[in-house]
């Protein structure tokens, strides 16, 4: 009994390490790049999770940007994330391919950016605004087709 007592407390210990290790992950622009091809060469229910994958991404971009001072880059993340998200909405449809997790992933990304939009300054929450506000949509109109299955 301490055994399987001392085996869950070390894992139990060990897990948030795990999670903080993978979400705080900034993606090389090799890595961008190679992920925006095969999102752009992928069969359209694929797209919509590859698209998604590239909001993720893009939204750990723009958080290591804002905090690194670079505000012009970060803007341009912004952007980039604006045109995947048009992309997802033109894509989803109840065929697409792992819809639900896609749908988690825009939840988490538009939750990471709300939170960066509260440590910015004022001329940043135009631009922060724009963007959570497609995420929304896009977010509500995955939430439906996953329901309309």
């Amino acid at each position: 009994m301490r055994c399987v007592i001392a085996f869950v407390l070390a894992a139990l210990i060990g897990l948030p390490a795990a999670f903080a290790e993978g979400s705080d992950k900034v993606p090389a622009p090799e890595e961008l790049s190679s992920l925006q091809t095969k999102a752009e060469q992928a069969e359209p229910r694929d797209q919509c999770y590859l698209y998604t994958k590239l909001v993720q991404d893009m939204t750990s971009v723009t958080d290591k940007q804002m905090n690194s001072g670079d505000v012009s880059g970060a803007f341009a993340s912004l952007k980039a994330i604006q045109r995947y998200t048009l992309k997802i909405r033109d894509v989803i449809t109840g065929k697409s391919k792992k819809l639900k997790d896609a749908q988690i992933m825009m939840r988490r990304s538009a939750f990471r950016l709300e939170e960066l939009m509260k440590t910015g300054s004022l001329n940043q929450q135009s631009a922060f605004e724009s963007t959570l506000k497609g995420l929304d949509q896009v977010q509500s109109q995955m939430m439906l087709a996953v329901f309309n299955k």
